[in-house]
């Protein structure tokens, strides 16, 4: 049983709302938003596009400020912080992965996933990054640039990348979304599987209803409020 009271959930939101401008006026993206995830607990956001799914990301990762409402992140509430402070709250803690992998195109494999861990000082950064890119069965990989590597092989770059530091807790924005099936496949298979051996918990957005059958619980946006 998971624990997802907010005062020791990783990530919890109350009330958050969003709201953007655009030509035609004030737009509500998301409109009185509660979450609470518990410690290594995933779950699935789903619902279809223009529902607020990846805003929901935005907001809870503290990407983007909300525009009502509380959003904590491992009991500290993000709305007084700036956003250095909110860069340090998520370091070696939160990791994020995206649909379009956001690799550093100047950078080899290794040097994309060691980058962070030499952010956060590892001095075995290297090392790391080698046995993760060895766990995502990449290790004859890593001297290849990401214009050098399949979709799905920049993806389990991203993967390694994104638990390298061990995080409590990352988000994952339609990580299959770019790749085939197969791919996908596999490449899900290895998120679960990593994420696993982890107490890592996760906020996963996908399309994909069996990818999110693999979750501990799912939550269902609508016209951006939750709505299942």
């Amino acid at each position: 049983m998971f624990d997802t009271s907010a005062e020791t959930a990783p990530l919890a939101l109350q009330g958050v709302t969003l709201t953007l401008p655009s030509a035609a006026g004030p737009v509500e993206i998301l409109k009185g938003v509660d979450l609470t995830v518990g410690p290594g607990e995933r779950v699935a956001v789903v619902g279809p596009s223009g529902s607020g799914k990846s805003s929901l990301i935005a907001v809870a990762a503290g990407l983007e400020r909300p525009t009502s409402g509380t959003v904590r992140l491992f009991g500290q509430d993000m709305g007084p912080l700036s956003e250095d402070g909110r860069a340090k709250l998520r370091r070696g803690r939160v990791s994020l992965v995206f649909q379009s992998f956001h690799l550093l195109p100047n950078m080899t494999a290794e040097e994309n996933v060691s980058a962070p861990l030499e952010i956060a000082r590892r001095a075995d950064a290297t090392a790391m990054a080698r046995q993760w890119l060895d766990r995502v069965g990449l290790s004859s990989r890593l001297t290849h640039y990401p214009h050098q590597l399949s979709g799905g092989e920049q993806q389990r770059v991203a993967l390694a990348r994104a638990l390298s530091v061990q995080p409590k807790l990352l988000f994952a924005d339609e990580p299959t979304g770019n790749l085939d099936g197969p791919n996908a496949g596999a490449v899900a298979d290895l998120m679960f599987d990593l994420v696993a051996q982890t107490t890592a918990a996760l906020v996963l957005v996908t399309h994909d209803p069996a990818l999110a059958a693999r979750a501990d619980r799912t939550v269902t946006m609508g016209s951006g409020k939750v709505v299942g």
